[in-house]
């Protein structure tokens, strides 16, 4: 049964943030607002929390995985970046954009695309979200919590803590958030490639 947590979307509460990071790091997972909507989140090695993300949304091995980053120093331990594709990526965070990029030897290789050797990676413009990551001190492994056979992704904290109470251990919520899932831009070729169009503005990226 998942504990349900009510905090304030400008100035949440720090007990309660600190409850969700000890369920995060006892091996929980989490359902957590961002600023394009609601995310699935497990710590970054742990393997139970990647399999029942997989299960919740029916996932195969080719899905690519998101790490949540506080800032831009975070997101560097984890991909290789290049000047060009810095700057690019510096100027849209942080906001509404999943960047994937080749992967450090600091990703889990069960989180890599198995051909691409890649990984997503995002900063969200979001204060709740912001306020986990900072008192996790590391990247939230995450996926939008877009149920199977479902268009769009699932928007109230009551309804996550409803549907999927017994595949959850918390639910963090602070009132409506979006409910468009970010843009996806593969910057991981020669060329950027937009993936998938969502919150963000992908012309930028053209």
């Amino acid at each position: 049964m998942a504990k349900y947590y009510d905090v304030h979307p400008k100035n949440p509460q720090p007990r309660s943030i600190a409850k969700v990071v000890d369920v995060v790091r006892s091996g929980g997972l989490v359902a957590y607002p961002t600023d394009s909507c609601f995310a699935l989140g497990s710590r970054l090695g742990n393997r139970e929390g990647i399999d029942r993300i997989r299960a919740i949304r029916k996932l195969d091995d080719r899905h690519h995985f998101t790490l949540v980053c506080q800032d831009f120093a975070q997101l560097g331990q984890f991909v290789h970046i290049s000047n060009t594709v810095f700057r690019a990526v510096k100027s849209a965070t942080p906001g509404s954009y999943t960047f994937i990029l080749p992967a450090t030897k600091e990703v889990p290789r069960r989180l890599l695309h198995p051909k691409k050797k890649t990984v997503g990676v995002r900063i969200p413009d979001h204060t709740v979200a912001q306020a986990l990551l900072a008192e996790l001190g590391e990247p939230l492994l995450s996926s939008t919590l877009l149920l199977p056979d479902e268009e769009e992704p699932l928007t109230q904290g009551w309804e996550i803590k409803e549907r999927l109470d017994n595949a959850l251990d918390a639910v963090i919520d602070s009132g409506d958030c979006g409910t468009e899932p970010t843009t996806v831009v593969d910057f991981s070729g020669d060329e950027p490639e937009i993936v998938r169009v969502g919150a963000g503005d992908p012309d930028r990226f053209a």
